[in-house]
């Protein structure tokens, strides 16, 4: 009798089991279903389930949810809920969130201004790709702000966002050829990188593209 009673719970604990896991929903699946209540304009729902799928570990939940109480679109129930979610974001390694995060301690935004911690959380999601990251990284580099001034390491990541296509970054890398400031001067990089920006629309790289040309024909003045 007493092995039939053992065999029975055992049966009745793989039930349950099984049921649970029948309404295991994952993390993932979560967070899709709030970005659809989102987009409806059901918030709290939205908030809800954000805030369910990035207890289970997922990022881009912990991002959004984040964003919502950034924006007051949800109510902070714990002290700096939205600093924490996205500081879980960032550390689990999401380019945006680190590059959000860098943004808090860059300018000082509900947290103590720090150049320094901003530089580390740029470089992180610099090092991902993260464009606006690069460029805003090469910029400390570039004026000496939260890292040493050093202008090999400003072009070195103007040059990456430039690649990427940051228009920006292109017009400040052809400058930088141009004057041989962080790199060697180039006069074909200059001409190629303005260029690709007077491409993009940049009216002052188009211009500067022309002078160079003309100065390469030897028309210019």
């Amino acid at each position: 009798m007493r092995h039939l009673a053992c065999r029975t719970m055992l049966a009745a604990g793989l039930l349950a089991a099984a049921y649970a896991h029948a309404d295991y929903t994952p993390p993932a699946a979560v967070a899709q279903s709030a970005v659809g209540a989102y987009e409806a304009g059901r918030l709290d729902e939205a908030a809800q389930l954000f805030e369910r799928a990035a207890r289970a570990g997922n990022r881009l939940a912990q991002y959004n949810l984040a964003m919502m109480l950034f924006r007051k679109e949800a109510v902070e129930r714990e002290p700096d809920a939205a600093w924490r979610w996205l500081r879980r974001a960032a550390g689990a390694g999401l380019a945006q969130a680190q590059f959000n995060f860098a943004l808090l301690y860059d300018h000082g935004s509900g947290v103590a201004q720090s150049l320094t911690t901003a530089a580390e959380w740029y470089r992180r999601a610099a090092e991902q790709g993260h464009t606006e990251a690069q460029v805003n990284l090469a910029t400390m580099y570039f004026v000496g702000q939260g890292v040493p001034k050093d202008s090999a390491e400003a072009a070195r990541w103007y040059l990456a966002a430039a690649r990427a296509g940051h228009v920006g970054a292109q017009y400040i890398v052809a400058s930088m050829y141009e004057s041989g400031e962080g790199v060697a001067p180039d006069a074909a990089q200059a001409e190629r990188w303005y260029a690709q920006a007077a491409l993009q629309g940049d009216p002052a790289a188009r211009a500067k593209y022309e002078e160079l040309r003309a100065r390469h024909d030897g028309t210019g003045q």
